[in-house]
């Protein structure tokens, strides 16, 4: 019989998700106040980058690269990152489609999934809600439902 090593528990880095909630609301309120639609267009395409390969994040570069200097420790859990990678490529979605609104002359369109998705940011970063998480877990749940009908 052949013994198989036990998989190691998925882990999630706390303090990459504040970085990357920070950075959310940062640019895209920069890119709102200022009418840079490319910066919005940027950041989205780099949050689904980033939920679809997180290897190949731009987010997780940078936070590597400046995280320490910002004071932020890895704290590190046990914990399954795929419903936060979903959350980030649904966030990145919405910025898509801002960006995208903005530039169709849509600005009340575009203002509004930007803020959107700042508030959804912050109340992720404040209250420790994560909505797009909770959209992931339903989305699983629905799917068991439907598969072992």
């Amino acid at each position: 019989m052949i013994a198989f090593a036990p998989a190691a528990p998925a882990q999630t880095d706390l303090s990459a998700l504040k970085f990357n909630q920070y950075a959310v609301i940062g640019v895209t309120l920069l890119a709102l106040i200022s009418g840079l639609s490319a910066l919005t267009l940027l950041l989205g395409a780099a949050m689904l980058l980033g939920a679809v390969r997180p290897d190949l994040s731009p987010l997780r570069a940078a936070y590597r690269m400046f995280g320490r200097r910002l004071g932020l420790a890895p704290e590190v859990v046990e914990e399954d990152p795929r419903a936060h990678h979903f959350a980030q490529g649904v966030g990145g979605a919405f910025l898509l489609a801002s960006a995208l609104s903005m530039l169709a002359g849509l600005p009340l369109l575009g203002l509004g999934l930007g803020l959107m998705v700042i508030t959804l940011a912050g109340l992720n970063l404040s209250q420790k809600i994560c909505v797009g998480c909770l959209m992931y877990f339903q989305y699983r749940r629905l799917r068991y439902a439907v598969v072992n009908r």
